[in-house]
């Protein structure tokens, strides 16, 4: 397997020190295996985000939405509840699942609706007022020293 060196790139950045984690989780092989269920993850607006999941087959009372540590989990349970019918044909897969979304600090979770078989979880960025960047002056050391020494 290819390792990746991310050294080069850890010199010249701060505040990155999961990104190693994350490189590590996406090129697991057992990552691939996770396509279960299919979702969609898109921009709705300038700060506005939206992951879609398709979920036929479960009730809203299946699906259980949880964000601990920048972490966004969607799990669901699979009921024993169709055992007794016989299928003659399925292909609307209703298995267990739990799908984990790691989120930016400055994003968080605004809200889900569940409508024909989709989730829909709402997401927003919201920079706090220290990281907006902002104009740093430069004082002038001559114009205080002429200052201080007049005074």
């Amino acid at each position: 397997m290819r390792t990746f060196d991310l050294t080069p790139l850890l010199r010249s950045s701060v505040g990155f020190e999961n990104l190693n984690r994350l490189v590590d989780f996406a090129s697991r092989p057992d990552y691939a295996d996770t396509a279960y269920p299919p979702y969609n993850i898109e921009k709705t607006g300038d700060d506005e985000y939206r992951v879609t999941m398709a979920v036929a087959g479960f009730s809203r009372d299946d699906i259980d939405i949880s964000v601990k540590e920048n972490v966004l989990t969607i799990q669901a349970k699979a009921d024993a509840e169709g055992q007794e019918r016989t299928f003659l044909h399925r292909g609307i897969a209703k298995r267990a699942f739990e799908r984990r979304f790691h989120l930016a600090d400055s994003v968080r979770v605004q809200g889900a609706s569940f409508e024909n078989g989709l989730l829909n979880v709402e997401l927003v960025r919201e920079v706090p007022e220290h990281k907006k960047e902002r104009r740093i002056e430069i004082a002038d050391v001559t114009a205080q020293l002429a200052l201080e020494q007049a005074a």
